[in-house]
């Protein structure tokens, strides 16, 4: 079924065109690189997988309870909306919101893959170069599996969130070639992946936590490199150059702080738009999971040298501020264990599997000739 029949909401134009500037930059020096980017770039190419076959599609999901989303976890819940739905009517509820969340990390991850063949094109270090190309197919790789995710699973899609798509344009449209990784490596990967953890380890359902897993394991290295080369160039900038770029992530914050709040489900339901605010701005649970978006980017930003007063403060306003101490290697050592434990308890049922069918088939041979 065509992807357009799927959408919940009209998403408009089956095309968004964004206006590109800047150089492409070529580098003629093929032999002096970075030895932690190059490191980086040759774990890229080992860590390269196949979505078909790593992840397990037969397993069965439930697109009226993708997730196992708790009742209390639900914008309308303890709402006299909540109180009149049917048992039916949640479960169309919850549908909504998991099509919803994974659409937008479908969307950011499209925009992701746009993002890092700009930085191939763009970024003046061969090393660089190298390291995006194999991001570039990583992200290909992650928009195909949510694609497949909604279309055979939940059956169902949302448009690109207007905030998510300011803040995409506006990191495409900047001719300012280290402004594809500000944007898309430090904010837009960096929330992505803090709402991915948070729904990874959560989540009871076997085929979800597959999927949000092994994207992490990508994910975390390329954070990593957006940390490294960004690091090394802002050492060179003026301070008058950082504070350009910490006004473009202060704006950046707070589109993203706003971006999952999913009022567009509520108005689907037939809530107004001033109500839906309302109520997305009460919930305890999206207080909680807005705070918890910035647990990757906080610590990022203050890693690559973007930490003046201004920043602080607009840190401190949003409640994230303490954030800043956090361990990025520590999360992202947490998340490539989880997803080879995942590959070794999966692999140790295949194993147990293939003992039981040869050991049936020495009986059934047995039997048959005694």
């Amino acid at each position: 079924m065509p992807t357009y029949d799927l959408y919940a909401r009209n998403p408009g134009d089956s095309r968004w065109q964004v206006p590109a500037t800047g150089a492409a930059r070529f580098s003629w020096e093929y032999d002096n690189g970075r030895d932690r980017l190059l490191a980086l770039y040759q774990k890229g190419k080992d860590k390269q997988w196949d979505g078909q076959k790593r992840i397990d599609w037969d397993l069965e999901v439930d697109p009226y309870d993708p997730l196992g989303t708790p009742e209390e976890a639900m914008t309308l819940y303890g709402t006299p909306h909540w109180a009149k739905m049917t048992d039916r009517d949640k479960g169309e509820l919850r549908r909504h919101f998991a099509s919803w969340q994974f659409s937008q990390f479908l969307h950011g991850e499209q925009g992701a893959m746009v993002c890092a063949a700009r930085i191939v094109e763009s970024v003046p270090d061969l090393d660089a170069k190298f390291y995006s190309a194999t991001q570039t197919m990583d992200e290909a790789r992650h928009a195909e599996i949510y694609g497949r995710f909604l279309h055979e699973k939940i059956g169902m899609l949302y448009p690109i969130n207007d905030n998510l798509q300011s803040l995409l344009g506006d990191t495409l449209r900047d001719s300012r070639w280290d402004m594809p990784y500000l944007g898309m490596q430090v904010l837009i990967e960096g929330l992505a992946l803090a709402a991915f953890g948070m729904i990874r380890d959560t989540t009871n359902k076997p085929l979800p936590k597959q999927i949000l897993a092994y994207v992490m394991q990508d994910e975390a290295r390329h954070v990593a490199f957006g940390r490294m080369a960004l690091r090394d160039y802002y050492r060179q900038l003026t301070d008058a150059e950082l504070r350009e770029r910490e006004e473009f992530v202060i704006e950046g914050c707070y589109l993203m702080r706003d971006r999952l709040r999913g009022v567009e489900v509520l108005e689907n339901f037939g809530i107004p738009r001033v109500e839906a605010d309302e109520l997305s701005e009460r919930s305890e649970f999206l207080r909680l999971f807005r705070q918890l978006l910035f647990s990757r980017i906080v610590p990022c930003v203050k890693d690559i040298g973007l930490w003046g007063k201004r920043l602080q403060q607009a840190y401190v306003d949003m409640g994230v501020f303490e954030m800043g101490d956090s361990s990025l290697d520590q999360l992202m050592a947490q998340d490539e264990e989880i997803a080879e434990k995942l590959d070794a308890e999966r692999f140790a049922a295949e194993e147990r599997e293939r003992v039981a069918e040869v050991e049936e088939a020495i009986e059934e041979g047995q039997r048959l000739t005694g």
